[in-house]
């Protein structure tokens, strides 16, 4: 019998978001659109050109977490944060909504807490800098067992490739979760992460993954196609359960051979911050009660579609009561 429901890994990182034009981003030469890494130094600047902020525990797993212990599920997060300030509210933020932060802040050593910079335009649009501070430093050591070996489903977040030991956190994490009779997932999380790891990506999902989440930009950076149906049947064929997201267009899913498309209601965003991870905590929801995969989907997709109503990665409203007044949950 598995102890968790869902167990993330990935990056503790605090969100800090605030709302500005495209002339503050070229004036401060932040590349819109993406997500980039930045420096301490760089981080303390836009931290201090930043009006209005709002912060909140993130990462892109974590929220996905968040998200699915928020619906009900016994959850749990594996992730490094430092006995600062910022890394105090990140695991008690996880712990007050219901999910199990596994490792304690981490006392002493140079390293801060992990932080995230976006900055949202008025088309919805989010614009990623991430400090990622100690929270890169996941390794093996921080996965335990009797945590990892007791998921019926566990999710895995494609930034920790960046560092050798996050991969080998990653492959530990996923072989105990198979062992224990668990599934494991991953969600690729950046066409910039796939470019810069694409051999270990495809290994890692053609030999260790049982499903993969990423929305159409991070799908075709795999096998780079130029095709997104094929780039799809090429994933399929090494992974069981593939689930594209594409924006108003949909959501592609490839299992078993068949393919799956559900359409979305296209409505302009506030803040997209957050809209991938939470389809994925809603998807994963669905995945773990047994739903059929339609069912799923559409779980995902309107936890995604409240996201990004407003400003911030996760849930303004008790997401568990929406879904069952649509029908959706039991």
């Amino acid at each position: 019998m598995s102890t968790y429901d869902l167990v993330g890994i990935g990056n503790a990182v605090v969100d800090v978001i605030t709302q500005t034009d495209d002339s503050f981003l070229a004036d401060m030469d932040i590349e819109k659109g993406i997500m980039q890494l930045i420096e301490r130094d760089r981080a303390e600047q836009l931290f201090g050109a930043m009006k209005d902020r709002v912060q909140a525990p993130g990462g892109s797993v974590g929220n996905s977490i968040a998200g699915a212990g928020a619906l009900g599920l016994n959850a749990a997060f594996i992730g490094r944060v430092r006995d600062d300030e910022l890394g105090q509210a990140y695991a008690s933020g996880m712990e007050d909504g219901g999910v199990r932060f596994v490792n304690p802040p981490v006392a002493g050593g140079e390293l801060p807490t992990s932080r995230c910079m976006i900055f949202v335009t008025p088309d919805g649009e989010r614009s990623m800098n991430t400090y990622l501070g100690i929270s890169s430093e996941v390794s093996s050591d921080d996965v335990p067992a009797e945590v990892a070996g007791k998921a019926k489903l566990m999710f895995l977040e494609g930034y920790l490739f960046d560092k050798d030991k996050g991969k080998a956190a990653f492959l530990e994490a996923a072989r105990a979760c198979r062992a224990g009779g668990g599934k494991t997932g991953i969600a690729i999380s950046d066409p910039f992460c796939v470019e810069r790891h694409r051999a270990d990506f495809l290994s890692l999902i053609e030999n260790e993954m049982d499903y993969v989440i990423g929305n159409e930009a991070e799908i075709r950076s795999l096998f780079q196609n130029d095709d997104l149906d094929a780039d799809l049947a090429a994933v399929a064929a090494i992974c069981p359960l593939v689930v594209c997201t594409r924006s108003g267009d949909g959501v592609t899913v490839m299992a078993d051979g068949q393919r799956l498309d559900v359409a979305v209601e296209k409505i302009t965003p506030v803040d997209a911050t957050g809209a991938g991870d939470q389809f994925a905590a809603g998807f994963l929801f669905g995945l773990s009660k047994g739903y059929d995969l339609e069912r799923c989907v559409k779980i995902g997709n309107a936890c995604a579609r409240e996201v990004i109503s407003h400003i911030g990665p996760r849930p303004l409203v008790d997401m568990g009561a929406e879904l069952r007044a649509k029908g959706l949950i039991d």
